[in-house]
């Protein structure tokens, strides 16, 4: 199976580093006391500019076309509009800072793009394969890829499942997607070895390890990791779970 690759830089320390300049629990950068945002200020707000960088306005325009056309689309409930910063784009951003340096990456199941687009646009060194079955969300994809530049993506109609043997990446990630014990056995073909499964998850994914024991087991996983993403003070943290695969 060919390994994906593409050219990049390290970022991890890079992401942790801008987390703290904006600043965490009391005064940051500017030495103010942290912003308290509501859902119409927090994606226009210093601290969000901050924390995207020369992102910003790539992202910025991605939540527009979400907002305008995500709940037209299926893609997200009309309660979630009012909440995307929040709610999906911060969410998903938080994932970026504990993906490899450099390679590949799929989004199992990107739906509208969460974290996949987001994730391609925060980090433009690494390839993002968008992995999602249904066609009016490949179309939306393809779409937003285009009006946004992102020469990075690649939009893969079918199941994860239709790819295993097609091609191996560094890491994988979904948000939303699967219980971990399906979604490791849907996930862990498509990572090569020494590559990672790094998803979204909820507060009680502690309790899906146990039952996907013996799937992990069989792709060669190592002990799952819960690991705490951080974007801006005021927002809540994303739960993350990631496992190596060693063989």
């Amino acid at each position: 199976m060919p390994a994906l690759r593409t050219h990049g830089f390290s970022t991890d320390s890079e992401w942790r580093t801008r987390r703290e300049r904006i600043g965490r629990g009391g005064a940051g950068e500017f030495g103010a006391e942290a912003e308290v945002f509501d859902s119409e200020t927090l994606g226009s707000s210093e601290a969000v500019r901050n924390f995207f960088g020369a992102a910003y306005d790539g992202v910025t325009r991605y939540a527009e076309l979400l907002r305008d056309q995500g709940e037209l689309r299926g893609l997200i409930g009309p309660r979630e509009v009012p909440r995307i910063w929040e709610r999906h784009i911060l969410n998903s951003a938080a994932v970026a800072q504990y993906l490899p340096a450099t390679g590949a990456v799929a989004d199992i199941g990107s739906g509208a793009g969460l974290p996949g687009i987001v994730i391609a646009v925060m980090r433009p060194d690494l390839e993002v394969l968008l992995v999602e079955p249904m066609e009016r969300r490949t179309t939306w994809l393809s779409e937003v890829a285009g009006e946004l530049g992102l020469t990075n993506v690649q939009v893969k109609r079918g199941r994860a499942e239709e790819y295993h043997d097609a091609f191996e990446v560094d890491a994988v990630t979904s948000r939303a997607v699967a219980p971990l014990s399906k979604l490791a056995r849907m996930s862990l073909p498509l990572v090569r070895v020494g590559g990672e499964l790094v998803i979204l998850k909820g507060r009680n994914v502690a309790q899906e390890i146990e039952p996907a024991r013996k799937v992990l087991r069989k792709y060669g996983a190592a002990e799952p990791e819960i690991l705490e993403g951080l974007t801006v003070e005021g927002v809540e943290s994303t739960t993350i779970l990631r496992a190596r695969r060693s063989k």
